[in-house]
């Protein structure tokens, strides 16, 4: 990476990093040690019960700059259902420690798990903004196969969001934390062939993230041309939003005709990334 070292950090993820055996921690900060001039700083991912003032310090002797909490739910009743072994209270309590201490929080939130629904998934967004995290990652629920939840898919126990649905509720996530100020670093699953492989339904897209911004443009320019009578408009957009306006395979594109609309795209790029205005031709 050279030069742009400074732009990257090293990171600790895939499991819990505080609650694994500490000598085994502590040694991979050792290893990390030498480096960390060269980096941006160290983040990593653990659970909010495995959060307290001693573990705190010793990051910050390593100089761990970001740390990011498994929460996925705020609501009690979904974290039991789904075995998270913590409470919302936990997430809470570590959350507040982290910021004192002076690291950057980051959340972590999974969409549609076995006894949530759109509601619960919007409040838990909500006290996820309340608690002020610099940075969010929102993953819907996969159904893996070998897993309690797919015994739970089988039986009829439990209905996960289809795609659509889950577009729909994550659209509006995005909009949630960006109004509030808060990043979105990840929306979606990474790809991998064992993922697709293993899972069960039709809720999973590799290229989730996107079809949520597509959906964002394609909702807003409905919401803002149903107040104008003409059906030819003016589209104002930020020349970086092109791609997403237009939607995958030009999908918005021929929604928007098929209503009867004739729009002429212009660009202004004082608008934010997920500004559009709408406005009747002259």
């Amino acid at each position: 990476m050279g030069t742009n070292a400074q732009n990257y950090e090293i990171a600790f993820f895939g499991g819990s990093f505080t609650a694994i055996d500490r000598a085994y921690m502590v040694s991979l900060l050792e290893a990390a040690k030498p480096f960390i001039n060269e980096f941006k700083g160290i983040r990593i991912s653990t659970r909010p019960d495995c959060i307290d003032r001693e573990i705190l310090s010793l990051l910050k002797d390593y100089k761990v700059t970001s740390i990011e909490l498994g929460a996925q739910s705020m609501n009690n009743s979904v974290l039991e259902l789904n075995k998270r072994g913590h409470t919302a209270e936990d997430v809470i309590k570590a959350s507040e420690l982290i910021k004192s201490d002076g690291f950057s929080l980051g959340l972590q939130m999974m969409t549609g798990l076995y006894g949530s629904d759109y509601n619960t998934d919007i409040e838990t967004a909500l006290k996820f903004i309340s608690l002020k995290p610099c940075t969010v990652r929102i993953y819907p629920t996969v159904v893996m196969n070998g897993t309690d939840l797919a015994d739970h898919y089988k039986s009829g126990l439990y209905t996960p969001y289809t795609l659509e649905e889950s577009v729909s509720l994550c659209s509006k996530l995005i909009l949630m934390f960006d109004k509030a100020g808060i990043k979105v670093i990840r929306l979606g699953l990474h790809y991998s062939d064992s993922l697709v492989k293993n899972s069960l339904g039709n809720n999973y897209h590799p290229a989730f993230k996107e079809l949520c911004e597509n959906e964002i443009f394609l909702q807003a320019f409905f919401n803002r041309a149903k107040l104008i009578k003409s059906k030819k408009l003016n589209v104002f957009i930020n020349e970086k939003s092109l791609s997403k306006f237009l939607g995958q395979k030009r999908k918005n594109i021929n929604k928007i005709k098929k209503s009867g609309y004739d729009i002429s795209l212009c660009f202004d790029n004082a608008l934010g990334k997920y500004g559009l205005e709408v406005k009747e031709c002259d």
